[in-house]
């Protein structure tokens, strides 16, 4: 195998790998929400409400997803890649700051026990078509659902990597389901800042990656910069939860 083939391949396993990640993310935000409407209002409407959410999400994806080919692929690029690593800091940050201890982990349990406790508060379930179960699910799959969208669609920018993305977040939206069907319970276990972490600096790589394509910039490389900008990324946000925690501790100290 040429370095042009080894560097294609792995550019494309690191796009599925970060698909699957930040996909895995979202889905279990949202089945931790149609876990709990399931639990309290009742399995037909939660159930019915997340369906009909996928269903919406298949048919905006069928409608605008030819749109897309008729953007000029620098803008495309361009405007993504600049989304792209906003969203990359954003979960970026606020995994730093849970791993240096400044702020709480993410906990799904008590999301669970939060929304559940919303949710027995708004009353007895109304029948079998409960509109509180059916919109609480509907509006969950259909949130989380529009970021994994976005983040199929940045990370696989051009045609050549859109497969690999789709691959990943197909992957993912798979196993949640299973392990949800399996286990009915919160993915409690699933170590979601360290997700976010891994998952925020391959967004903020890839988001740099394509704003230096859509500007016209040579990597050096090629596809193989990827790999460089996300160790950059990696080390640069290490030693941001250095900095951090040790701020925090001179702050308790005072």
């Amino acid at each position: 195998m040429d370095l042009i083939s080894w560097g294609i391949t792995t550019s494309s396993a690191t796009v599925a790998v970060a698909a699957f990640l930040a996909s895995m993310v979202e889905f279990v935000e949202a089945l931790t929400i149609v876990l709990a409407v399931g639990t309290v209002r009742g399995w037909r409407p939660a159930l019915i409400g997340a369906g009909a959410g996928a269903v919406l999400l298949i048919v905006l994806v069928a409608i605008f997803g030819p749109l897309l080919s008729f953007v000029p692929i620098t803008w495309l690029q361009l405007v993504v890649g600049i989304l792209l690593l906003l969203f990359g800091m954003r979960w970026l940050r606020k995994a730093v700051l849970r791993s240096a201890g400044v702020i709480a982990l993410h906990d799904e349990v008590a999301i669970y026990a939060k929304e559940t406790e919303f949710l027995k508060e708004a009353g007895r379930p109304i029948g079998r078509w409960d509109p509180i179960a059916l919109i609480t699910s509907f509006k969950a799959v259909v949130l989380e659902g529009l970021e994994v969208i976005f983040i199929v669609i940045a990370v696989g920018s051009t045609g050549a990597s859109l497969v690999p993305a789709a691959v990943g977040a197909g992957a993912a939206l798979l196993l949640v389901c299973v392990v949800g069907v399996i286990v009915h319970r919160p993915l409690a276990q699933v170590p979601e800042n360290t997700l976010k972490f891994t998952v925020g600096v391959l967004l903020s790589a890839f988001g740099v990656f394509w704003i230096g394509e859509g500007a016209g910039l040579a990597w050096p490389g090629e596809d193989l910069a990827i790999i460089g900008l996300i160790a950059g990324f990696l080390v640069a946000a290490f030693l941001s939860v250095q900095v951090a925690r040790r701020s925090t501790a001179v702050e308790e100290v005072l």
